[in-house]
């Protein structure tokens, strides 16, 4: 029993505890020796065992007082991106090593209330910049997943790379993800895993590590769409502590899962076929347009005129808004300080941060002082938060022809480290994925197929504002059509 424990999903993982099938402790205990085992991975910067431990226990007992909450005795892994009380916290940058926060943050404080165990700190891009965990300044993570017939290692996208592959790998139950422009549903498609990325200001963003304020949002990666909607509860919620959480009901999201979809629209945005597209790709979009057919949707055809300058005006506003949030880390406050003999402050600055921050940081940096500044503003950064409000003024038009809209996750299945050298090659990764968070909308990816490789594809899912029960119950329809259940052979 206990080397199967860690292939159940948190829905049977509840119900085994609730039934002592088995105990909190034989669960975390499975899930710490799968992490010690799976290091050659890098999916953990920090390994937590004593934390899991004590929550299992914790979990136990009140298992047996009959006061469980919702997540007791669950092992999940915490992406490095949110602040946790003693823990190391990094952001998966050399700038915060040996940072550990006096404090929890919003999020975690909630999953660890309910009763979650934490099994250790996921690695990341650095500062959730990159789409394929190579940036981390802690080493790149490796995805559990290889190709048909090779043994040349993949990445597991980015930047929640670290949670797709422990999750991916069975090393935990579920994990924490961040998405600012797909971070958290890339990544689940590379590894055929599930993510959703909720409407701006359902998950507090207190005491989760500042890339772009305005696009950055908490949200679960799990093994199928009713774990994301368990954690999704737990994690969702007012928070008077950030401005913009907010302040509305949290639905039952395991309740609304039926895979009913008659009565809905589906929309397909004409702008999305893109010319040159991967035909795998492409065809797994079209079986999934089927899927919800057969689920009783219709389907129609929509128009996002936008799209084309999404990429583009994200590629503007994030890092604009990076180059303020990072400005923070100065070696006065946080983390590294590296400070030149005799040198002066601006010289102990510029040392600091030359050490501390990695290239593709640099880069975004570079590029948001620039449009940021006097004479290149309105050029650039005035210029696409205009393209910004027009890219969300054509996702209301859709509303009004559709309840969600189906579109492939990622343009390919996951690729080798080094394969995409140039930074303009790799920020298309996202171009399925920025348009939502753009305009702040919920949007989900799912496991639907494999490419000729032999490597998960996802389809996603987006919904109107505050739809995440409907965003969570489309692709829970495509879930259960598409029957996804490839997973990774171990090989580490």
């Amino acid at each position: 029993m206990s080397n199967e424990l860690n292939g159940l999903t948190i829905a049977a993982m509840r119900d085994g505890l609730r039934a002592k099938t088995f105990s909190a402790v034989e669960l975390a205990e499975v899930h710490i020796a799968a992490v010690e085992a799976a290091r050659v991975l890098n999916a953990f910067i920090v390994e937590t065992p004593d934390h899991a431990r004590a929550a299992a226990v914790a979990a136990d007992a009140a298992l047996a007082d009959g006061a469980a909450r919702p997540l007791a005795g669950i092992p999940l892994g915490i992406k490095d991106l949110f602040a946790t009380a003693g823990v190391q916290t990094t952001a998966g940058s050399k700038i915060l090593e040996g940072f550990v926060p006096p404090y929890e943050s919003t999020v975690t404080a909630k999953l660890f209330g309910d009763g979650a165990g934490m099994l250790g700190k996921l690695n990341m891009d650095q500062f959730a910049m990159g789409s394929s965990n190579e940036t981390s300044a802690f080493g790149g993570v490796i995805s559990p997943w290889r190709a048909a017939g090779s043994n040349q290692p993949l990445v597991p996208g980015g930047s929640s790379g670290g949670s797709a592959a422990a999750v991916s790998a069975m090393l935990c139950a579920g994990a924490t993800g961040t998405d600012t422009g797909g971070s958290i549903r890339q990544p689940a498609a590379f590894v055929g895993i599930s993510g959703i990325k909720p409407t701006y200001g359902r998950c507090s963003r207190w005491g989760v590590v500042a890339f772009a304020s305005s696009l950055d949002q908490a949200g679960p990666m799990a093994r199928d769409v009713r774990d994301c909607a368990i954690l999704l509860q737990s994690m969702s919620g007012y928070d008077a502590k950030d401005a913009t959480s907010l302040d509305i009901a949290v639905p039952d999201f395991e309740a609304a899962l039926t895979g009913d979809m008659r009565g809905k629209r589906v929309g397909v945005p004409k702008e999305y076929r893109l010319d040159g597209m991967d035909a795998r790709v492409a065809a797994v979009w079209d079986e999934g347009l089927r899927w919800l057919r057969d689920a009783g949707a219709e389907t129609v055809e929509v128009s996002l005129p936008h799209t084309k300058y999404a990429l583009p005006a994200y590629y503007i506003i994030a890092p604009a808004e990076a180059s303020s949030n990072l400005a923070r880390y100065d070696g006065v406050r946080y983390g590294l300080r590296v400070a030149p003999d005799g040198g002066s402050l601006d010289a102990m600055y510029e040392a600091t941060r030359a050490a501390g921050f990695g290239p593709e940081v640099k880069r975004r940096i570079m590029i948001g002082t620039y449009v940021l500044s006097a004479g290149y503003y309105d050029a650039y950064y005035l210029q696409a938060q205009k393209v910004r409000a027009l890219i969300a003024q054509d996702f209301a038009r859709a509303w009004e022809h559709c309840d969600v809209l189906l579109t492939p996750t990622a343009p390919s299945a996951a690729f080798s480290p080094g394969d995409k050298a140039d930074p303009l090659e790799m920020y298309l990764n996202d171009v399925f994925t920025v348009p939502s968070s753009l305009a702040g909308l919920p949007a989900m990816s799912v496991p639907a197929g494999l490419s000729a490789g032999g490597l998960p594809l996802g389809l996603q899912i987006i919904g109107r504002p505050l739809d995440e029960a409907g965003v969570l119950n489309a692709s829970y329809a495509l879930e259960r059509a598409a029957g996804f259940v490839a997973r990774p052979e171990r090989w580490w």
